[in-house]
């Protein structure tokens, strides 16, 4: 993991990490000191989940991806099992109105996570022993079923975001495999269509898009969530309120440790904490493509390349979100949010780029 190919990957994912435990903590205080009676609650546990992320990180790091590329199928089929088993009452734990999570009380593993490596481990097999995509029925028609069935399962929880940052990755990869526009046109009409039937059939799919276009019509419901989250990041300024000192978190913006961390972040450090957070991404992003790049073996760049999309792509989604420039999703922004199965697995991904980097 500290080869010398991989060395500032590691360097920064930590750095990340460590900000993300520490603002769990501060953004968490109050809200878990008025459920849980232990102000430390949220942060005592993404410490451990750091720990673990570290130890998976370290052991994916040491994984030949050539090597195991032949079990790419059987560990798809695993996490699609796992998908459908999610969905049964009793065995899916069902959380904030989605069932997408397996566990016995607190302890709880998310198989959408995993599910979205699995599908790039795949597809990237696919599009290798192909090369350059010629013709659509022939080369493409096989990655558009399997994303089709993942987006369909992670719908059903129904978890939108993941499916969409799913979705948004293997388009990604696809591209890059020097793929007509012509075929993403024709696609991608389809999708928009879609989309939009899917949005229409759910009202809080609709409420939320309407919310985004004027929070303030629902400043109570639907838009309450994007106010609350403007409302931290406006005193900001330049510097911050200070570390410990939002007053958002205070009861005002929900659960602030998950999907709006980066409101409180940037209550308390300002632009230029923002400033240094992004930048911080921005070298995760610029290593990762470098790794890909720098790829003789046709199915490590495809790899590389999905497993760094998924990380940006994320990225790009929860900060447009808690700015109001996307809908609300849901989508934890990677290695700061707190969550268990998020960190782990995405800090797992960062261990086979490491690995990609040194095997190359």
């Amino acid at each position: 993991m500290f080869n010398k190919k991989s060395r500032r990957l590691t360097i920064e994912i930590l750095i990340l990490v460590v900000i993300g435990v520490i603002m769990v903590g501060s953004s968490s205080r109050v809200w878990a000191h008025a459920k849980f009676n232990d102000s430390m609650y949220f942060m005592s546990r993404q410490a451990v989940f750091a720990l673990i992320g570290f130890f998976v990180m370290w052991m994916s790091s040491k994984i030949s991806l050539t090597k195991l590329r032949g079990h790419a199928k059987i560990f798809f089929i695993i996490c699609t099992v796992a998908l459908l088993l999610v969905l049964i009452p009793g065995l899916g734990v069902q959380r904030n109105g989605s069932r997408s999570w397996f566990g016995v009380g607190s302890f709880l593993i998310q198989p959408s996570e995993f599910f979205k490596i699995a599908i790039i481990l795949y597809v990237a097999d696919h599009l290798a022993k192909r090369y350059r995509i010629k013709t659509f029925k022939k080369d493409l028609i096989f990655p558009c079923f399997l994303v089709a069935l993942g987006f369909g399962l992670i719908l059903l929880q129904p978890d939108f975001g993941s499916g969409i940052v799913m979705v948004c990755s293997i388009v990604v990869m696809v591209l890059a495999a020097d793929s007509p526009i012509s075929y993403f046109v024709r696609v991608g009409m389809l999708g928009v269509a879609g989309l939009g039937g899917l949005i229409l059939s759910a009202p809080y799919r609709l409420a939320r898009i309407t919310s985004f276009l004027d929070p303030w019509k629902d400043p109570l419901g639907a838009g309450f969530q994007i106010i609350q989250s403007l409302f931290a990041i406006s005193p900001g300024g330049i510097l911050g309120v200070g570390f410990d000192n939002s007053m958002q978190k205070h009861f005002y913006l929900p659960e602030p440790q998950t999907d709006f961390i980066f409101a409180i972040f940037a209550e308390e450090f300002g632009f230029i904490g923002c400033v240094f957070l992004i930048l911080l991404f921005l070298l995760v992003i610029y290593e990762g493509v470098k790794i890909a790049k720098n790829c003789v073996d046709p199915y490590l760049c495809y790899v590389a390349i999905g497993l760094i999309s998924l990380f940006a792509i994320q990225v790009m989604i929860n900060l447009g979100v808690v700015v109001g420039l996307f809908p609300v999703t849901g989508i934890t922004l990677p290695f700061i949010s707190y969550g268990g199965s998020s960190l782990v697995v995405m800090m797992g991904s960062m261990g086979l780029l490491a690995s990609i980097a040194n095997e190359e």
